[in-house]
């Protein structure tokens, strides 16, 4: 299971490795060939043990399990997408709540403190990654970036006799799957992990649901006789607004305490929502976020977040709430920005300079 201590490894060794990831990409020598060039001078066997050790070296820098570090090691595509997929991540929880008083604030210390508790937050967050991870795996997949998948091949589709399964379907069996194997599971005794891989699965089956079928069609003078299709995901936008959405109606759930030893019990099922059948899981059956603890505020600088103030916000919309009621300052500033821009033959585009005055609005502290 990818736990909070973990993730927050993950999450802060991905961002460090933008220069190590350039020693991953074939130099000049190998692919820059002008034709030229005498055969000794090409450094076949020197550069695919170069590539291989820069390769184990991106996975041993991402610091993950042993499990995790053999699966990383075991394609050499696994690491940079293991970076892009947190990258983009975290880009997309940054632009869902660019309007919230935690603005997926991910530096240091608030990362850390944020995923050892069982707040809303942390459920997106642990929803977001997995998903970010499913998306770019099954793209890469697609793009020829990976040496052990290549482009979907499972044309379940109706009416097979009209199709033909072509273009290059983006392999969300594959990531599927090897995230699912990647994040793994830990003991159902373990209350937060629990939750965490409920959370963790909310964001693949988000991806899931947004894979569409793609056509193309074929025939006499644009008839539509036979068609070519593939599957695509969703832009990761899309998956974004959706856990955001899953996030403003995450649903809180409890623990029966043992108050003798002070240990934690099941999970107790979130009221008016159904849960497992008899016994088993009682998280609910639906593809909720699902949280332990109530959120801070994030008004106050803390160990969560470094609070809203000196914040920017937009008068009409946001100032009030990103403010807690602490009102915010007014400043005045003139502006010069392309303006009127016009597409001129052949190609390039115009603009004039229009100076504007206009006001920003910030947080008091």
């Amino acid at each position: 299971m990818l736990d909070g201590s973990l993730l927050a490894r993950w999450l802060s060794a991905a961002f460090g490795l933008t220069l190590l990831l350039a020693a991953l990409r074939p130099s000049a020598a190998y692919f820059g060939l002008t034709g030229s060039e005498p055969l000794t001078i090409l450094p076949l066997t020197l550069e695919t043990e170069a590539a291989a050790q820069a390769h184990y070296k991106a996975c041993d820098r991402l610091k993950l399990e042993r499990k995790q570090r053999r699966m990383c090691r075991r394609d050499p595509g696994v690491a940079e997408t293991l970076v892009e997929a947190v990258s983009m991540s975290a880009l997309e929880c940054q632009y869902q709540f660019r309007f919230e008083r935690w603005n997926c604030t991910l530096e240091g210390r608030y990362r850390a403190s944020l995923l050892k508790r069982g707040f809303k937050e942390t459920a997106f967050l642990y929803a977001i990654s997995s998903a970010g991870l499913t998306h770019a795996l099954a793209k890469a997949c697609s793009a020829g970036r990976m040496e052990r998948c290549t482009c979907d091949e499972a044309p379940d589709l109706e009416n097979r006799e009209a199709w033909q399964w072509g273009g290059c379907g983006d392999n969300l069996k594959y990531s599927s799957k090897f995230v699912k194997e990647f994040l793994g599971r830990r003991s159902s005794k373990d209350l937060r992990a629990r939750v965490d891989f409920h959370n963790n699965l909310v964001g693949v089956k988000v991806i899931k649901a947004g894979v569409e079928t793609t056509c193309k069609c074929h025939g006499v003078s644009g008839s539509c006789t036979v068609r070519t299709c593939w599957r695509q995901l969703a832009p990761f936008h899309e998956v974004g607004k959706h856990l955001k959405h899953k996030y403003e109606t995450a649903l809180k759930v409890g623990s029966t305490t043992n108050e003798a030893t002070g240990e934690a019990g099941a999970i107790s099922p979130p009221r008016g929502r159904a849960s497992g059948a008899g016994s088993g899981d009682p998280l609910p059956r639906t593809p909720e976020l699902v949280h332990l603890d109530d959120s801070p505020s994030f008004c106050l600088a803390g160990r969560f977040s470094p609070g809203t103030a000196g914040r920017r916000c937009h008068r009409e919309k946001n100032c009030e709430s990103i403010c807690c009621g602490r009102g915010h300052n007014t400043q005045s500033r003139v502006v010069t920005r392309p303006c009127q821009c016009q597409v001129r033959w052949c190609c390039y585009v115009e603009c004039r300079q229009c100076t504007q005055r206009e006001e920003v609005y910030t947080c008091k502290g």
